[in-house]
């Protein structure tokens, strides 16, 4: 199709008709107005000069969650530094005993100007990037 997230493509057809395609976004945006209270599947499609049954199809295609937006990439800017905090040693440090398969603990700061996280121990990163997706929005 090579659409655009947010604009229909018009092909003029070699017999005279026309042929459009609508971007992702276009189509959820029309899907949700026929979601909404009261709505008309017929009267949106009608505002939007779409056939009604194409708006019927974008609906399955909606509840099947085949009309998602794809997350745009965003690049963070991160600074590393050469030194290092000094940090507590735990009891197993001490006695220079450690198990092993352990992981070893740490700490991460990540600050994006509106807030700041500090992370300390061993982190997964499953939750790591669940943190820093919820700050991002």
């Amino acid at each position: 199709m090579g659409a655009s997230q947010n604009a229909a493509v018009v092909v003029g057809l070699k017999d005279g008709r026309i042929r459009r395609s609508w971007s992702k976004l276009e189509r959820r945006q029309i899907v949700e107005e026929t979601l909404k209270p009261g709505a008309s599947v017929s009267l949106v499609a009608r505002a939007h000069d779409v056939n009604a049954n194409q708006v019927f199809k974008w609906r399955k295609q909606y509840q099947q969650g085949r009309l998602e937006l794809d997350a745009e990439t965003t690049l963070l800017p991160v600074k590393v530094l050469d030194g290092t905090q000094a940090v507590q040693p735990t009891a197993e440090r001490k006695s220079g005993q450690r198990r092993s398969g352990q992981r070893r603990s740490g700490i991460i700061d990540i600050d994006l100007g509106h807030a700041r996280v500090r992370i300390e121990g061993t982190a997964d990163p499953e939750c790591i990037r669940a943190a820093l997706e919820g700050l991002i929005r």
